[in-house]
Order: structure tokens, then C-alpha cells, then sequence
């Protein structure tokens, strides 16, 4: 059993931003990066927080990603903005993204965010919260590197290519949709790997194409999609507005998140923030008379519930971080002058 320490979400951030300054990242950087990674972690997204870190310091060290990349935006309509995360981590561009993209859609009502050369986007349930909770529903996409054959073929094409929605609520959390569009994200076969666990049948294909419960052939192999044919078709969906709409490299294009060696993944990201059609009152009326409804069946809880009890717990209590993780992030911090 992965042996943890429990931190607080503050020192947590703490940490990991002093180990990505030692790594070369800039302030602002490092920072957004520390913040989403402790926000994945918070939300039990545990593939998307510290796990994440010796593989992003080995991809600064390598130039594979730019420590001093300055992302930039501009206007493709009066609603229409496209991001280039200049071979940078996502976070950063994601922020410009969303400060620019909010104004927009304060403005007029909606806005869209194309983001481009980019890079691993971690939970995108962190980006559609804080859409909705600036009073908008928000969606976001993006694509991965190459994980999912089309149905009825052999060789990945597609990403993971995650899907997430949020939409905001009166005196209450956002309901937020975060899902991959494989059976689980890829992280959590990485995170898998990385503590020495097995994965569940039913998670992924080796490279000859037979279940498999090990991470590593796993990773070397091929992840099962949701719902069949119906998840390569959403994965269809998610690759031609994250890569064509946003001029990003294709998921069979791109380089792993997890290697240091090769190119930067230069992936996409696609936003939309869009302001609830109907007079405010009677949106949120009908949002809860609806979610009510879903609700009251015996059995069944709305989607992120779970999400928001962890984010709850981290909160009062803080996380739970593998022993591991933590003398990584410790022996980088170290080496940190500020």
C-alpha cells in the first residue's frame, strides 16, 4: 500500500511552486502551474496533481517544454479568441485565456478560447468551475496525445480527449462534468505505474491488443474507450475543435506528456463561456428544479458530487500525497533560491 502524508493545500502550492523555480519555470509560471496541480489533488484528481511534477522538471530540463514561454492572445472576431501558449505549460495560457475570454463574454454574452501549442491540460473541471462561478456555463476540451483506436481499428488515433461542462448555481457550488473519454484518464495508469499498482481489467489494452492489468503494457498499449463506438465518435468531436479549430498538432501527431525526449506536444485547447439565455432568476429556477428531479430518485447523486466532498475535505483538512511524490518535490524544492 502507496504510503502518503497528509499537507495542507497552501504549503502543497508552497512546495511545488519552490520545486518549479528550482526547475527553471518563471514566478508567474510556476505559480499557475503549483495552483492547478494542487487543485487537481484537492479534487482527488490525484493523475493530475503531484504525479505530474518529475515528469513536467524533466520536460523543463529537456527544452521539450519552454520554462520561459510568454503566452499571447488575440481576437479572431469580437467573440472569438485565440491563445498561443508558446510551447509553455497549459496553465498559464489557460489563465490568459479565461481573464480575456470572461471580459469578452461580460460584453456580449459569450466567448469562445482557441488554445494552441500547448500542453497538458490536467482537470478541466478547474477551468469550467471557475467559468461557471463567474456566472457562465462553461465548456472545455482538449486533446492528448494518441491513446484510442477509432472503433474497429487497431492503432490509437485519438487522445483521451477529456470533456468537461459546468454551469452555475444559485447559493450553491457550480455542477461541474469533468470525464475522459477513455474508461479513466491516462494519468491514473501513469499514477499507477509510478506506486507500483496494478489497474483494473476493463481500463486498457496491451500493444497486441489483449486486456491487460499492468500499467506499463498499459501505457505501451492502448486505452479502452466510453461507450463503444459512441466514444471514439465524441473523441472525433473533441480532436477537430481542439486541434483543427485551434491549428494544434493532431493527437497522432503530438508527443507524450510523460517523456522528456522529443518535441513539445504543441496540443489544443477549446473554451466556450456562454451566458444563460433565459432572464438570470428564472435560469437558475429551472437548473434547480431540474437537478431536483435527478436527484430524488433513491440511489443516485448528481454528477461531481463527489468531486465538490472531496474539494470540501482538502479544504478543512488538506490532502493526502504519496511519500514519493513529496521527496521529489522536496529534493527539487531544495535547490530553490528565491
Amino acid at each position: 500500500m502507496t504510503q502518503t502524508r497528509r499537507i495542507g493545500l497552501a504549503d502543497a502550492t508552497d512546495l511545488l511552486l519552490r520545486a518549479f523555480r528550482a526547475s527553471g519555470l518563471s514566478e508567474d509560471a510556476a505559480r499557475s502551474v503549483s495552483t492547478a496541480l494542487v487543485a487537481a489533488e484537492a479534487e482527488g484528481q490525484v493523475g493530475h496533481g503531484f504525479s505530474r511534477l518529475a515528469d513536467y522538471a524533466a520536460q523543463i530540463r529537456s527544452g521539450k517544454v519552454n520554462p520561459r514561454a510568454m503566452p499571447r492572445s488575440w481576437n479572431l472576431s469580437a467573440t472569438q479568441l485565440a491563445v498561443d501558449a508558446d510551447h509553455g505549460f497549459a496553465y498559464p495560457a489557460l489563465d490568459l485565456a479565461l481573464d480575456r475570454g470572461l471580459e469578452v463574454a461580460r460584453d456580449f454574452g459569450m466567448a469562445s478560447m482557441a488554445v494552441t501549442r500547448s500542453h497538458h491540460a490536467g482537470a478541466l473541471s478547474v477551468q469550467v468551475d471557475r467559468i461557471a462561478r463567474a456566472g457562465f456555463i462553461g465548456l472545455m476540451m482538449a486533446n492528448t496525445p494518441k491513446a484510442i483506436a477509432p472503433w474497429g481499428g487497431a492503432m490509437p488515433v485519438y487522445g483521451t480527449n477529456p470533456i468537461a461542462f459546468a454551469v452555475p448555481r444559485e447559493n450553491a457550488d457550480p455542477l461541474v462534468i469533468d470525464l475522459s473519454l477513455s474508461q479513466v484518464a491516462r494519468g491514473k495508469v501513469m499514477h499507477a505505474k509510478k506506486t507500483g499498482a496494478m489497474i483494473p481489467e476493463g481500463w486498457a489494452l496491451d500493444a497486441s491488443g489483449q486486456p491487460t492489468t499492468d500499467p506499463e503494457a498499459a501505457l505501451n498499449g492502448s486505452m479502452l474507450p466510453i461507450g463503444g463506438a459512441k466514444g471514439t465518435a465524441l473523441a472525433l468531436m473533441v480532436e477537430i475543435l481542439s486541434a483543427v479549430m485551434t491549428s494544434a498538432r493532431f493527437s497522432a501527431e503530438a508527443s507524450s506528456f510523460f517523456a522528456a525526449d522529443g518535441p513539445p506536444p504543441g496540443v489544443g485547447q477549446f473554451l466556450l463561456a456562454i451566458k444563460p439565455a433565459t432572464p438570470q432568476d428564472d435560469f437558475a429556477t429551472r437548473l434547480q428544479d431540474l437537478l431536483t428531479r435527478v436527484a430524488a430518485e433513491a440511489g443516485t447523486r448528481l454528477p461531481g458530487d463527489r468531486r465538490l466532498s472531496q474539494l470540501y475535505r482538502a479544504q478543512a483538512h488538506g490532502i493526502d500525497v504519496a511519500l514519493s511524490y513529496l521527496d521529489i518535490a522536496a529534493d527539487l524544492a531544495a535547490d530553490c533560491i528565491l
